[in-house]
This record gives C-alpha cells, sequence and structure tokens, in this order.
C-alpha cells in the first residue's frame, strides 16, 4: 500500500471512525452553514462558508480518486473498515465509456446533467428557481433566434407547446460556461436546434391521456432527413384538449404545427425556412385565499368559472396564436468556419379575458365583501350567517353569476348624450353593467441574426455574433361580449367626477369623448410599447495541458418608448403619440476554467459580471394612462461565480457546485386595487438588490447494468439585501402618494420558490426492454412574497410599542416543507422493424392536496385590522397521471 493511501486511510478512521462521530460532525457542519433570516450574510460570513465547504469537497476529491486507482491493486476492505462499498459489474459498454481522456469540453453543457433535469422535471410545478434566478437570466433560442420577450426578458415555452418530437434537439450551457449562441444571462443558454437537415429520418405518431391541464394529446413528426437531391424536410404538429382539466371550471384546447425545409445548394452553401406556431385557448384558475378553500371544500376552488345556461364559463381565457418565420442562410465558407444568418417575423395576437363591471358591485364570489369572515369583523351575524349558508350549501353562490350579468344588463335602460363626441347625438339602449374584454397583447418583433464559428486551431476555437432587433407590440382591450347589453361607454370609472356627470377627466380617449362601445371595439387604453435592440458577442476557448479556459464579452444598445393611440383625458399631454426615448447602453463579461485532474475528476471555476437594461414592463408608472416613466430609471446590474467538483466514472456521475450572484438595482412593480381611494394603485420597488447563494449537488450511479439511483440536493439562500426605495402612484392621478419611502426589507427571503429541494430515487432497465423507477421528492424554506407596504416607517408609526399586530405584519410567512412520491415507467415493442413505444408517469402517489406550492401576502391591506386582507395560496395537484403510446414506423 502506498504512503498516500495510508495517509488517507487515517484521515478517513478519523473522521469516519464511528457512526456516532459521524452524526456529530455533520450535525456541526449543519450548524455552520444554516443561515438565520436575521443574520447579516457579508463577504466574510461567506469566504467562511467557502472554505467548509471546500474542506469537505477536497476530502471527497481525495477519497474519489484513490478509491479509483487503489481498486483491484489493494485490499479496500483495510482502506476503510467501517465502509462496505456496493459489488459493481461492468459491461463492455462501461470500459468504452470510460476513457481516461482529458478532453473535458462541453462538461456543464449537457441537459444530462442530474441536477439540472431533475430540478427541472420534478420540482417545476413548485415554480423552483434554480440558483434563485427568474428566467429572464437565462437565454433561449430556436434556431439561434432569441425567443425571450424584450418588454418582460422571459421566454415563454408555451410558444412551441405540443411540439415535443420537434423541439427534443437541443444544446445547453447550464449557468455561466460556454455557449455556441450567444452570451446569454448567468442562467444559461438553451438553444433548440430544428434546422430541417439535423433531423435523421423518422416517422412518429403518439397518443397521450392525462388528468391534467389536459386530458388527451395527438401528435406526430415525420421528417425526410437530408435526401440525395440535396432537400430535407420536417413536419410536425399536435392537439391537446379538454373539457375541463384538474381544476374545476378550466378547458384546454391547443394547436401547434411545424414546418421546416431546407435545400443544400453545395457543400458551402445551403438555404432553409422555418415556421412554426402554437395556437392555444384555455380556461385560467384562480389562487384564493384560505377561506374560501375551506368554505367550498376543496383546496382548488376557482372563482373564475359559473354556469350560463347550465353551461360552464370561464370568465379568464387565454388566446394566443402568435407564429414566427424563419429564413436562414447556412454558409461554410471553410472546413473549420460556420456562419449562419437568419431573418425573422414574429407576430401574432395574444392576451387574455376578464370580467368588468361599472356602476356595479365586485361580482367576484371571493371578493373580500362576499365572504362570511367580512359580515363577522363588522358584527353583522345576519349577513354572517346568509352569507356562510351560500358558500357551504349552495355550489352556484359561489360561482360567477352570468344569469345574473345577463339580468341586470337587460333592465338598465340609459340615454348617452352627445355620443361619440357629437353634439346633441343622444343614443339610448341598455347600457351593460358587466362586461367581458379582452386584454390583448398583440406581437410584431422582426429580427436579424448572425452566427459565426471558427475553430482557430487544434486548441483555440472563437465563436460570437451580432443580433438585432425591432418589437413593437400593441397593448389595447376589445370588448368581446356585451352579455346581453347594447353597448359599453368608454370612460374611467375610477376618475373623480361627481355622480351622473361626465367630464374631460372621465374619457379614455378626448379624440372620441363618450365613445360608445359594441363588441369587438377597442376601449379602456391602446399603445405601443417599441424597443430596439443591438448585439455583439464573441467568445474565444483555449485548451492549455490540463486546462480548458473559456472568455465572452457582449456590449449591447436597447432603446424603448411609449405610442400612445388614445389621449386619456387625465393626462392629455403624456398620452397620445410618441414618448421620448430612454436608451441604455450595456456590457457583459464572463470567464472560466476547468481543470482535469484527470479524466474523471475536474474542478471547474466561472464568474461573470454583466449590466442589463430595464424591461419596458418595468419602467412605466402606468403605461396604461400615461408616458411617466420610474425615476432615476436605471440598468440592473449582475454578479455571479461558481466553482464545480465533477466526477465522470463509469458507473458514477456527480456534481457539487457553490454559487453565488448578487443582482443590484432591480425594478420591482406591481398594481392592485386600494380599496379606500376606490382606484387601482402601481407600487413600484427601486434599487432593488438581491443575493443567492447556495450548495447543487447531483450523483448518478449504476449499480448493475440494469440497477441505478440518483439523488440531487440544492439548498439556497436567496434574500432582498438593501432597503429599496418605494413610489406609489395611482392609475389616473399625477400626484405620488410617496415618493422615495425606505422599505425595510434587507433579509427577507426572496418569495415564490423553494429553497431547498432534494430527490433520490432508482431506475430499473430490464433486458427485455421495460423500465421502471421511483422518485421520492422534498422542498422546504419556501416563503409568501412579503408585501412591502407593511415595512415603512409610515406604516410602524400607527403602532404604539408593544402592539401585537406589528410582529403579525413584519413576520414572513413560510410555507410548510412537503413530500412527494412519483412513480415512472415504460416498455418498447419491435413488430416488423416498427417500434412501439408505451410510457407512463404517476406524480404524488400520496395524493398529498394539502402542501401549498406558492402565495403571496395581498398588497391590499388594513393596518388596524392585518387579518383582514389575507395571504393567497396554490396547492400542489393530487395524484396525476401521464400515458404516452407512441409509434415509430
Amino acid at each position: 500500500m502506498s504512503s498516500i493511501t495510508i495517509l488517507y486511510k487515517n484521515l478517513l478512521q478519523r473522521h469516519f471512525s464511528s457512526a456516532e462521530y459521524l452524526t456529530t460532525k455533520v450535525r456541526q457542519f449543519q450548524h455552520q452553514i444554516t443561515f438565520k433570516v436575521d443574520e447579516r450574510i457579508n463577504f466574510v460570513a461567506f469566504k467562511i462558508f467557502i472554505t467548509i465547504i471546500m474542506n469537505r469537497i477536497l476530502y471527497l476529491i481525495i477519497g474519489l480518486f484513490l478509491m479509483q486507482h487503489v481498486i483491484g491493486q489493494t485490499d479496500t476492505s483495510n482502506l476503510v473498515p467501517q465502509i462496505i462499498l456496493p459489488s459493481v459489474v461492468l459491461s463492455e459498454s462501461d470500459f468504452e465509456g470510460g476513457s481516461a481522456s482529458t478532453d473535458i469540453s462541453g462538461l456543464l453543457q449537457s441537459s444530462r446533467d442530474i441536477f439540472v433535469s431533475t430540478a427541472g422535471f420534478n420540482f417545476g410545478s413548485l415554480r423552483y428557481r434554480m440558483r434563485g434566478y427568474d428566467s429572464e437570466n437565462t437565454m433561449v433560442l430556436f434556431n439561434g433566434v432569441a425567443m425571450n420577450d424584450l418588454e418582460t426578458g422571459r421566454a415563454s415555452w408555451s410558444s412551441w407547446g405540443g411540439l415535443n418530437d420537434a423541439v427534443r434537439n437541443t444544446e445547453i450551457s447550464n449557468g455561466i460556461t460556454t455557449s455556441d449562441w450567444g452570451f446569454g444571462g448567468v442562467g444559461g443558454v438553451t438553444n433548440i436546434l430544428a434546422r430541417a437537415g439535423s433531423y435523421r429520418k423518422a416517422t412518429n405518431i403518439s397518443y397521450a391521456a392525462s388528468n391534467r391541464s389536459y386530458n388527451n394529446r395527438l401528435m406526430f413528426l415525420y421528417a425526410t432527413g437530408m435526401q440525395e437531391n440535396g432537400w430535407a424536410f420536417a413536419l410536425s404538429g399536435s392537439r391537446r384538449w379538454s373539457q375541463e382539466g384538474y381544476v374545476p371550471g378550466t378547458f384546454y384546447d391547443a394547436w401547434a404545427y411545424y414546418l421546416s425545409a431546407e435545400k443544400k445548394i453545395n457543400n458551402q452553401h445551403s438555404l432553409g425556412i422555418i415556421a412554426f406556431a402554437a395556437p392555444t385557448q384555455r380556461g385560467y384558475s384562480g389562487i384564493s385565499v384560505q377561506e374560501a378553500y375551506d368554505l367550498s371544500g376543496s383546496n382548488y376552488y376557482n372563482a373564475n368559472w359559473g354556469y350560463q345556461n347550465g353551461e360552464v364559463r370561464n370568465a379568464r381565457v387565454s388566446n394566443y396564436h402568435q407564429p414566427m418565420i424563419q429564413l436562414s442562410h447556412y454558409w461554410t465558407p471553410a472546413e473549420k468556419t460556420k456562419i449562419q444568418t437568419t431573418v425573422y417575423h414574429w407576430f401574432g395576437r395574444g392576451g387574455a379575458t376578464a370580467l368588468d363591471w361599472n356602476e356595479a358591485n365586485d361580482p367576484r364570489p371571493d371578493y373580500y365583501r362576499n365572504l362570511p369572515s367580512y359580515w363577522l369583523q363588522r358584527g353583522d351575524m345576519d349577513n354572517y350567517n346568509y352569507y356562510l349558508d351560500q358558500w357551504q350549501n349552495n355550489e352556484e353562490s359561489r360561482q360567477m353569476q352570468w344569469d345574473h350579468f345577463y339580468f341586470a344588463n337587460s333592465k338598465n335602460l340609459a340615454t348617452v348624450n352627445n355620443a361619440n363626441g357629437i353634439q346633441g347625438n343622444k343614443v339610448t339602449g341598455n347600457k351593460s353593467k358587466y362586461i367581458v374584454e379582452d386584454r390583448r397583447m398583440d406581437k410584431n418583433q422582426l429580427g436579424l441574426n448572425i452566427n459565426a464559428q471558427h475553430q482557430l486551431n487544434a486548441k483555440t476555437r472563437l465563436t460570437g455574433g451580432a443580433l438585432l432587433t425591432s418589437a413593437k407590440t400593441r397593448h389595447h382591450k376589445r370588448l368581446a361580449d356585451l352579455l346581453g347589453g347594447d353597448f359599453w361607454l368608454d370612460i374611467d370609472k375610477y376618475s373623480d367626477q361627481e355622480p351622473f356627470q361626465i367630464t374631460n377627466a372621465s374619457q379614455n380617449d378626448l379624440r372620441n369623448p363618450n365613445r360608445i362601445v359594441k363588441e369587438g371595439d377597442i376601449f379602456g387604453y391602446d399603445y405601443y410599447a417599441n424597443t430596439n435592440n443591438a448585439r455583439l458577442w464573441g467568445q474565444a476557448e483555449m485548451k492549455i495541458s490540463r486546462f480548458e479556459l473559456f472568455a465572452s464579452a457582449e456590449i449591447s444598445y436597447t432603446e424603448f418608448w411609449r405610442t400612445g393611440n388614445m389621449q386619456n383625458g387625465r393626462f392629455p399631454d403624456n398620452s397620445y403619440g410618441d414618448s421620448e426615448k430612454n436608451t441604455f447602453l450595456n456590457y457583459g463579461i464572463k470567464a472560466g476554467a476547468t481543470y482535469a485532474i484527470d479524466g474523471r475528476n475536474y474542478i471547474v471555476a466561472n464568474a461573470g459580471y454583466l449590466t442589463r437594461a430595464p424591461y419596458f414592463r418595468d419602467s412605466y408608472i402606468s403605461p396604461r394612462t400615461r408616458d411617466f416613466v420610474v425615476d432615476g430609471l436605471k440598468s440592473e446590474t449582475v454578479m455571479a461565480g461558481d466553482i464545480s467538483y465533477i466526477l465522470r466514472a463509469p458507473n458514477l456521475k456527480a456534481r457539487v457546485t457553490l454559487y453565488q450572484a448578487q443582482m443590484l438595482d432591480n425594478l420591482w412593480v406591481r398594481s392592485y386595487y386600494h380599496e379606500d381611494l376606490r382606484n387601482f394603485v402601481n407600487y413600484i420597488m427601486s434599487d432593488l438588490d438581491q443575493m443567492s447563494q447556495g450548495i447543487e449537488f447531483g450523483a448518478e450511479a449504476n449499480l448493475s447494468p440494469t440497477l441505478s439511483v440518483q439523488a440531487i440536493l440544492g439548498h439556497g439562500r436567496n434574500v432582498i439585501s438593501n432597503r429599496p426605495n418605494v413610489t406609489i402612484a395611482e392609475d389616473n392621478n399625477a400626484t405620488l402618494l410617496a415618493e422615495n419611502r425606505v422599505v425595510y426589507l434587507k433579509n427577507y427571503y426572496v418569495g415564490g420558490s423553494p429553497q431547498t429541494i432534494a430527490s433520490a430515487g432508482f431506475r430499473y432497465n430490464s433486458p427485455k426492454f421495460w423500465f421502471a423507477g421511483v422518485n421520492g421528492n422534498y422542498y422546504d424554506n419556501a416563503y409568501l412574497e412579503a408585501n412591502p407596504d407593511n415595512h415603512t416607517a409610515e406604516a410602524m408609526r400607527l403602532y404604539a410599542e408593544g402592539d401585537v399586530r406589528i410582529e403579525k405584519l413584519l413576520k414572513q410567512r413560510k410555507i410548510d416543507p412537503g413530500f412527494t412520491l412519483d412513480f415512472f415507467g415504460g416498455k418498447s415493442w419491435l413488430i416488423k422493424g416498427k417500434t412501439i413505444l408505451l410510457n407512463v408517469s404517476v406524480n404524488n402517489i400520496l395524493n398529498r392536496k394539502d402542501l401549498v406550492i406558492w402565495g403571496f401576502e395581498q398588497l391590499r391591506t388594513d393596518l388596524n385590522d392585518p387579518g383582514r386582507f389575507p395571504e393567497k395560496y396554490s396547492y400542489m395537484y393530487g395524484t396525476t397521471y401521464f400515458i404516452n403510446l407512441g409509434f415509430r414506423l
């Protein structure tokens, strides 16, 4: 036995000589890395945290390194007497895959990373955000074209929903690392390869049954592969539908289509076209307070629907159809050089319907005045007993009263004077009190993308490109249904006006005063969100001995402005026409190094620093009514770094990563109805800083040729790291309710996502072409998004010292931890050269319906009675299944 082996044996005996000692050390370690909300985490503390973790990782590196080199040469029973190592059976294919090559390209660029794939699949329904990053920190591309919305920074995967077979081929770069397709964000880059020539010849047809959002799915893919005549075609489509999903009152009706064609002109030039979209209509479910769930007897109570003439009708229906068409030129000027140039057009309608009302009370059944608790607080026992009885014993009373809306609209005879701005013009008819409006966001975007890749020599590779984008999104409302009335009057119901008096300030559009609105007409608000963006980026990769290095940089220019199509009566000089342009010049740099200890063990370190222009959606105080921007609008700064140990052995793959990120000068914008002001209020937090730090661990091991196990653990701390400022403004009032008000949220958790997750499971692959597996999943440390207004000096002035309401306001609500158990399995058959595939997954086998997955504190508040507007929650579905039967012809 070598001296280093003896040294490590002594080290192991010292640290793992007894179960009692091991338990003690684990508890000490947990105590060292456990963070408390009220502790200030500074850079010194983080260095201590890094030192502790790296100390443990060092033991792991040495141990794994020695075990790989000593097993088979040394009596391992003497190495670690207290540890029983499992016997490992290696197949020929295992040896073939266990090369000791130090080629380390793509270590963190694979979707097969066990932590990324498991966290995304098993915890997606929990809104889990890896490393605390929102989706705008990840760049998503479709055939090299960025799909992140310029207004919000986020990519909507529903834009190609239902095209699973067509979008399976992806290149994924996780975190701060290299990508052939863009600089990206600290969350990484994902590119869906959809070029027709990249598909192999295939004909796939499948049918799926489920009890989730939809019940049925039909899907097909046909691809020719590159043919001898130089043509390649790929065609895919699907239909997903259900009359009612898991939640009552919801429905699903979605189609999808995809067409890709490519003509190879010669070895240097190819031309391609791609067109795809996923037209979808679906009825939304709502989120409510616990009282509504308890009274209805279900944690899936949905206030958005009711019966109309005995038929189910949902007031909140999304309707999207936004096709994209791409034209690409693929050029290979030299053997080691590739250039792709793509122009595209992205367009179409989007939005969702909602109920609106005027000269009537809020008709939503879970509106707080329609709940028994409201009347109990007022001491009105007659109304309390009435509403309690209705909620508990009358299903229709706790749903939308569609028949009542029609009745009320048919009995509201009214006359509008000077209708449509014409003096003396009178219009008489039934003026609707209730309507269904369609809140539209219609996209019109043009772009050019150039991507170049060049292998300079055997050790150096260069990539880069340019992206030019111009987007013009039209935000407006259309009247979808008058609900039996004759017309709707286009005035601002929240404007300050005397009863039965309509003034200029009441007009949504002074250019069309007293406008009579019929079904299909635009009303309320109408403006364009204009955004232009240009990016230039480059990347260099170099291999030096056992090191692989990269550096990447990007410079970008962004401008955006508002174009109003209506002249609002409260803001006649700041609502119509083009606003001033907001311009930003930004940059980003990132670099990383991978060191190959040998062909199986690697150390990876990455760091990035970038600035990012604010998004249109967050920059305007009330874009529906005016062009006022947030005072002191500036770019956001993002700093992030990570360090990883990676093991790639024939039968064991593992990764341990430590990370930290800071995001400075964020904007946080919300709108809500203010009960006392009887108006919508915009709440804008600026200069908001967030810090995220933690650890990720993932491992998968083949215990035999047929049995594998996997486990992941993610623990982070994602908190607000400063005291931001807040501006509060009414929708239709230029006077600010608050400006530069300090919000004391430092060290409060960022809500909306669990910060601790763990999953473990196994998979059995039978030689007879079937497989089955089970996963157990645990989550914890999820918090409700706090109401910032409760954390101000202005709010605390209302209370005397020691008031019990102070703790109720300041304590951040934590969601209870949860555990779920999932099953998956499948089998394949080969019949006359054709393959039949059956896949089954069952989630939440234990049927836990009491697990809260998301929630928030309402911005609407009553400081005298903090419980008047309680938190809202969303619950995990009970047991759900997905069964897919596929045919490969």
